[in-house]
C-alpha cells in the first residue's frame, strides 16, 4: 500500500474528515513531502473506487471521507505488515528494542 493511502486510512480511523483537515493532518504528522491538491485528490478518487472509504456531505455542503469496513481492514493489515517490518528490522539489530 502506498504510504499516502495508508496516512489517509490512519487519519480516518478516528472519524470522518473533509479534504483540507485530511491535507492538514497529514502535514502535521510530518507527510512524506509536499501534499500536492491534484495528486491528493487523485489519491482521494481512486480509495473511493477501490471501496477503501466513502463520501458523505454535510450541512455546509462539504464533501468528507470516512472509512468504510474494507479500508479499517486493509489499514490493519498495513499496520501488522509494517509491525512484522519494525520487528525484524530491531532483530537485524536496525533499531533498537526503543526504536532508536
Amino acid at each position: 500500500m502506498k504510504s499516502l493511502n495508508f496516512q489517509v486510512l490512519l487519519a480516518l480511523a478516528d472519524g470522518e474528515r473533509h479534504g483540507w483537515a485530511l491535507v492538514r493532518e497529514l502535514q502535521e504528522r510530518g507527510a512524506d513531502g509536499p501534499i500536492l491538491p491534484g495528486n491528493f485528490y487523485r489519491t482521494l478518487r481512486g480509495m473511493l473506487a477501490e471501496g477503501l472509504i466513502e463520501e458523505s456531505k454535510n450541512e455546509e455542503r462539504r464533501t468528507y471521507f470516512r472509512l468504510t469496513k474494507e479500508g479499517r481492514e486493509a489499514a490493519k493489515a498495513e499496520a501488522r505488515k509494517l509491525e512484522a517490518l519494525v520487528a525484524e528490522s530491531r532483530a537485524r539489530k536496525l533499531l533498537s528494542a526503543r526504536g532508536r
